[in-house]
């Protein structure tokens, strides 16, 4: 084990662990879902601090040297490596403190490795004032979060395609299918199964559509704008060039991203539109299972069409 310290107290960290001390006391503090965060969420991470040591460095604000340790760290983050070192819950308080802190002291203490050092001596490359510099969780996270809904949202668009499909094919299929209408749980009139399903298959239609256009809101990134939106603690060369250096850490050309002018917490406009079709779903799920707890009505409508 090693000691590390913070503004709180010291704690033991494990002697191999590229985490450290702030990390270390979020698992505790936030034992909260058992999940990890998400992989591609943690490349993002890693990629927002490869294109920050790069921009920093341009600025003349960090050393070469541990600049290009920084990189090389990142790198290995990126590509899959040191994964198991994030072990922060999915879910935590601060706005996304704890996974920030995570990545800061990873890349760090892998840098300090690059550079011959031991694990845990900051005074070669510091989680905060080298890997962390000018940013802040608050640009930081929510920058992480919609590059990662980004690459993301394709693979969720694909498979709401197949199921409208699917359901566009049992419209059809069904549309010989009489059944008698509910409304409030009530029988009303007679409908075409087939016309149950067109409808379902409309409503993810919508939600398609309606996912395919979040693309231009989340390609507008706040990094630089760092902890209350004035771009504080920022060198002027960082905040012209930390998005144009965001095109080497990204599949999109660079004039796709634009900083925001103020700082914004994890975009809550992709859930606000995931979100009702979410809903959608579980409204599909009880309008299905009530095809199969016919009333008397339907009972009679089923006799009249197949037995006469």
């Amino acid at each position: 084990m090693r000691l590390e310290s913070d503004s709180i107290g010291t704690l033991e960290v494990p002697i191999k662990a590229y985490y450290g001390v702030q990390t270390l006391r979020a698992k505790h503090n936030f034992n909260i879902t058992g999940r990890p965060l998400h992989p591609v969420f943690i490349n993002n991470l890693a990629r927002i601090k490869k294109a920050a040591a790069m921009t920093n460095m341009a600025a003349n604000v960090l050393d070469e040297c541990i600049g290009k340790a920084i990189l090389q760290a990142c790198d290995e983050i990126i590509a899959g490596k040191l994964h198991n070192q994030f072990i922060v819950d999915a879910i935590q308080g601060g706005a996304g403190t704890s996974a920030n802190m995570n990545a800061n002291e990873v890349i760090a203490n892998r840098a300090i490795e690059i550079l011959g050092g031991e694990k845990g001596d900051y005074s070669i490359v510091h989680p905060n004032d080298h890997v962390n510099m000018a940013q802040s969780t608050n640009d930081v996270i929510p920058s992480a979060g919609k590059l990662t809904i980004l690459e993301l949202l394709p693979g969720l668009v694909k498979e709401l395609e197949r199921l409208h499909k699917a359901l566009k094919q049992k419209s059809v299929e069904f549309d010989d299918v009489v059944k008698i209408g509910r409304t409030q749980l009530q029988d009303a009139v007679p409908i075409r199964l087939g016309q149950s399903f067109e409808a379902y298959s409309a409503v993810v239609m919508r939600d398609i559509e309606r996912l395919k256009g979040l693309d231009e809101d989340l390609k507008m990134l706040n990094i630089g704008a760092t902890a209350v939106g004035t771009a504080i603690n920022v060198n002027p060369v960082y905040l012209f060039h930390i998005i144009k250096n965001r095109k080497y850490r990204s599949r999109r050309t660079s004039e796709f991203f634009r900083k925001r002018p103020c700082s914004q917490r994890f975009p809550a406009f992709p859930l606000d539109n995931i979100k009702p079709c979410r809903n959608y779903f579980f409204s599909c799920k009880f309008s299905f299972r009530w095809h199969f707890y016919p009333p008397f009505k339907t009972i009679v409508l089923q006799h009249m069409f197949y037995y006469n």
